[in-house]
């Protein structure tokens, strides 16, 4: 239940792990599903707390970027950068060395260092053609750190990228190219059923319409969804 809830209904999810952990809590995988629940909700002093109990249940290394990432989301940046270069970090696989590198250059951002964010993000990984299942966001938190240092032509070609590799839509890439573009998707029944209810007229169907000449909105990373991530 945790599983199925935690996208679109994350305090239900957490209100299920709660249950899971009075009926099972020596279950490492129990820890770890009440630890993400906690991560989802914003509860980061308990999902701390769960993925070290997970990781000492299991001996993995695979919650450290995440567990550094609750350091970020607790006002720790100092911490997740500490983290980002313990012995743990070379026993990551592919995957999770990229996830605390962004975790890293997310804290880098909350330091207010953006231009060492920048060169966090920067590697082989980034370059490569390939795509991977963390390439579109890799490519995404660049992109929007490069925009957050006012390269906003840089910023455009990397959202496009980022585009290019979200085959399953973890990112808002395109919204944000959209908005670098000048234009923004407005639902129409905000605006018109305001005004026909005012008219004591019946409100429309929702449909889409273009508004241009829109400010750029500026968003955090790391975020990507949190583990996300971009509290990435």
């Amino acid at each position: 239940m945790v599983a199925n809830l935690i996208d679109d209904e994350p305090e239900e999810a957490y209100a299920y792990s709660r249950i899971a952990l009075r009926l099972a809590s020596r279950v490492a995988a129990v820890r770890e599903a009440a630890g993400f629940a906690a991560y989802a909700t914003q509860r980061y002093t308990e999902a701390l707390a769960e993925f070290r109990a997970a990781r000492r249940m299991t001996g993995s290394v695979e919650l450290w970027p995440v567990m550094a990432d609750c350091e970020r989301g607790l006002g720790r940046p100092e911490r997740a950068m500490a983290m980002a270069g313990e012995p743990e970090v070379l026993k990551l696989d592919k995957a999770g060395q990229v996830e605390m590198r962004m975790v890293a250059a997310g804290a880098r951002r909350d330091m207010g260092q953006i231009d060492a964010a920048i060169v966090t993000l920067q590697g082989p990984e980034l370059a490569s053609n390939s795509v991977q299942p963390w390439t579109a966001r890799l490519r995404y938190a660049y992109a929007d750190a490069l925009l957050t240092a006012g390269r906003e032509a840089e910023a455009r070609e990397w959202f496009a990228k980022a585009i290019e590799a979200d085959k399953d839509g973890l990112t808002d890439a395109s919204d944000r190219l959209a908005q670098l573009d000048g234009v923004d998707f407005v639902d129409a029944l905000d605006e018109e059923g305001e005004e026909r209810e005012e008219s004591g007229e019946p409100a429309a169907e929702a449909e889409t319409v273009v508004k241009d000449d829109v400010d750029v909105a500026d968003e955090d990373s790391s975020g990507v969804k949190p583990v996300e991530g971009d509290k990435d």
